[in-house]
């Protein structure tokens, strides 16, 4: 067995979780909950920068970030979520800003999380808060195609914008319908998406 370490609400692990459903894998695949805020987790030997998710590979090798192991996946069935010649490049830059989204919103929520009110410094959320901002405008002006086949950037968006509905209650859902109609689109076809969902 593959053992991903994770955590319910990490997005990043969600897109992995995704990931092996859609290819057929998620029954190689055991979860083993991860707390990157403990020492004494084992956490920290697998992935010597303590994030998630990492996958622990049967020969005792781990591959991390979701990216990496995302690729993985698809390499051990074959194909499906990356695709050849220049569409490849279209996904991979769809990832990229679906993980910039992600990153800019965790940072945000670690600001309020592990520093103190009177810490807190309104100019470096305001500029995570510009990221996720843009980087929506851009998806929002072309949302991408599904009906020609999921790939790991529509994955990813859909976990990045799930991540904005948990932990800021969906508001980028008034600015950008049409964004917001993909990804229902997007769990319509994906029964992976609604199942890893979790709750605030």
């Amino acid at each position: 067995m593959l053992v991903l370490r994770s955590s319910p609400a990490s997005p990043f692990g969600r897109k992995v979780k995704i990931a092996a459903a859609i290819l057929g894998l998620s029954d190689r695949i055991e979860i083993v909950p991860a707390d990157t805020t403990d020492p004494s987790d084992s956490l920290r030997r697998q992935n010597p920068l303590g994030k998630i998710p990492a996958l622990v590979l049967e020969d005792g090798r781990v591959l991390y970030d979701s990216r990496v192991i995302a690729e993985y996946l698809d390499h051990l069935a074959g194909g499906g979520l990356h695709p050849a010649g220049e569409k490849r490049f279209d996904a991979l830059t769809r990832q990229a800003l679906a993980d910039g989204i992600m990153d800019a919103a965790i940072l945000q929520v670690y600001e309020g999380r592990f520093r103190g009110p009177d810490k807190h410094e309104p100019k470096w959320v305001e500029h995570q808060a510009g990221k996720v901002a843009r980087a929506l405008a851009s998806a929002a002006a072309a949302p991408p195609r599904l009906a020609d086949g999921i790939d790991i950037g529509h994955v990813a968006l859909a976990c990045a914008l799930g991540y904005l509905d948990l932990r800021f209650g969906g508001a980028w859902r008034r600015e950008h319908p049409a964004l917001a109609a993909w990804l229902d689109d997007f769990a319509q076809r994906v029964p992976s998406f609604e199942a890893t969902k979790v709750s605030a």
